[in-house]
């Protein structure tokens, strides 16, 4: 694999990991929303990550292909988590159903903070990456001066 293959693959997953804190922030940024324009309590999103195609055998669907020259990530989708929004007591909130439940979004601040620590975590690890191929390809034009 060269060294610009491996900055290639470090730079897909810091885009993806940048694209899946922003789903993070957005999810804890409405974590009191219960009325959006769909109607009803905000929906967590969350982003699905997969490999990202880059031969033509990977988009003709070929599973048989040697997995040389694959590589990277990218997100496939941002969906809606489908569990049930939480209902809290709240009589005196303006959206409160006829019992005082207010239905609030299913966004668990913990769980966030949890994806997003792993997020940072794999966005500092491809800069790690990123970084010591750079020092590679340094060395290696050392190499040639000196030579």
């Amino acid at each position: 694999m060269s060294l610009f293959r491996s900055m290639q693959i470090s730079a897909s997953g810091l885009t993806a990991e940048r694209l899946r804190l922003d789903v993070i922030a957005n999810n804890l940024a409405n974590v009191n929303t219960t009325r959006t324009a769909e109607g009803g309590p905000y929906r967590r999103r969350v982003a699905v990550l997969e490999e990202r195609p880059t031969g033509f055998a990977d988009l003709l669907g070929i599973q048989s292909a040697p997995a040389m020259g694959r590589g990277g990530v990218r997100v496939a989708a941002i969906l809606a988590d489908n569990a049930p929004p939480q209902r809290v007591y709240n009589p005196g909130h303006p959206d409160a159903d006829a019992e005082g439940y207010v239905q609030m979004p299913n966004v668990n601040v913990v769980t966030e903070m949890v994806d997003m620590i792993t997020a940072t975590r794999a966005y500092e690890a491809n800069v790690t990456a990123m970084n010591a191929a750079k020092q590679m390809a340094l060395r290696t034009l050392d190499i040639g001066r000196n030579a």
